[in-house]
């Protein structure tokens, strides 16, 4: 069973770049036909999905945050990565990496789910 969890500082401050990394276990990052998803939740929101790599190493990004987002990944270490430059306060959130069949923006759906890691943007 493929497990997930979220690794990265904690605190961030404003106008520098938030860096997560995903370390997968029971399972390939390169395996087709899957879709490695960066997803966050500020307080007191919903879920907004970030962006994707998809197996094969194509990436996908939110519209909204398309300018200050990149993700990649390494497969020696089956691990994938998320950088949001210049951010502020309200990038604070719960962000979380999750695996889905499908391109989220076509179909929403994700099986599994890491635990989340919180992240704040302050001085």
């Amino acid at each position: 069973q493929v497990q997930l969890q979220e690794s990265g500082p904690g605190l961030v401050r404003p106008s520098q770049t938030l860096s997560l990394t995903c370390n997968v276990s029971g399972g390939s990052i390169a395996a087709i036909p899957y879709y490695w998803n960066w997803i966050r939740q500020p307080p007191g929101k919903g879920l907004e999905w970030i962006g994707s790599i998809y197996s094969l190493g194509r990436t996908f990004y939110s519209p909204s945050l398309q300018s200050r987002v990149s993700i990649s990944r390494d497969t020696s270490q089956n691990q994938f990565t998320l950088q949001l430059s210049s951010v502020t306060p309200e990038d604070t959130a719960v962000y979380y990496c999750a695996r889905g069949r499908k391109y989220y923006a076509e179909e929403p759906t994700l099986e599994s789910w890491g635990q989340g890691t919180q992240v704040t943007v302050s001085s």
